[in-house]
């Protein structure tokens, strides 16, 4: 009989979206041979790489803008690779993406533009709408700006704005595409503010697909690496900025180079 002074058997951590044997191929250009990764909920994860491998593919692939290939996508203990568009819409209602450029729609004001979700779903109320709006802008910085126009906005303000879009909803999940590419040292911080301060106050599992290791050591609490068709490191902060390894040391270096495919590694390495 167990001593009930003895701590409790943890149990096994269960993963809130995971990558089984993921493939996917554009022609004859291999992406992922076999990507096998998982995600936790609540948790902060920055997946990074060099240009062509793949970082932003497994952002579309997990919100079925793009199939895969083979393998399978997991989200809460379901499989939702191969569903229709239709099925994908309530998955997408719970993992919102922040793109690259923004997004934005040019013939819609800010409010509208932050509204857009919102009113695809069709669950709120017109009053419902513009509380959900003003207080989705609030949370970046932006409160008071929902007559403006994207086409007068900088860059670093489409980028915001973007973000209350994809937060209106109330995801989940936010998955971020190069937040901080094309901003200057000020807005940079800026987005990295407001991506801790969601992972704070909305309890938001992270996923920032980012080359910038400035943003990628403030925002995570665990890093993965992609290369040659597969994860070949994940672990925390500590791990990578430690890493012995010659093609992830190459690369926080800045000295990434290319080399043939190789089994993936755990911790310094998985």
């Amino acid at each position: 009989e167990r001593d009930p002074r003895a701590p409790a058997a943890r149990l096994p951590r269960v993963a809130l979206i995971e990558f089984r044997g993921v493939k996917k191929a554009f022609g004859p250009k291999v992406i992922y041979r076999g990507l096998d990764l998982q995600i936790e909920a609540g948790e902060a994860l920055t997946i990074i790489g060099g240009s062509g491998q793949g970082k932003s593919v497994m952002l579309r692939m997990l919100i079925g803008l793009l199939g895969i290939d083979g393998g399978e996508i997991v989200f809460d203990g379901k499989r939702i690779s191969g569903l229709s568009e239709r099925e994908y819409l309530p998955i997408r209602r719970r993992i919102a993406m922040l793109f690259q450029a923004a997004a934005l729609f040019d013939s819609m004001t800010v409010g509208e533009n932050v509204a857009y979700g919102l009113r695809s779903v069709g669950e709120l109320s017109d009053p419902e709408i513009r509380e959900r709006v003003a207080e989705s802008l609030s949370y970046v910085g932006l409160e008071g700006k929902q007559d403006l126009w994207p086409g007068g906005l900088s860059s670093g303000m489409k980028k915001r704005v973007g973000l209350a879009r994809a937060i209106a909803l109330r995801p989940e999940v936010l998955l971020y595409d190069e937040p901080t590419t094309g901003l200057d040292p000020v807005n940079i911080n800026r987005i990295i503010d407001l991506i801790l301060h969601l992972q704070r106050t909305l309890n938001i599992t992270s996923v920032v697909v980012t080359h910038d290791m400035h943003t990628a050591i403030r925002v995570s609490n665990r890093i993965a690496m992609i290369n040659n068709g597969g994860i070949i490191f994940s672990g925390d902060i500590r791990a990578i900025v430690t890493c012995q390894d010659p093609m992830v040391k190459d690369f926080i270096e800045g000295n990434a180079v290319e080399e043939p495919p190789r089994a993936a590694q755990s911790g310094n390495a998985i």
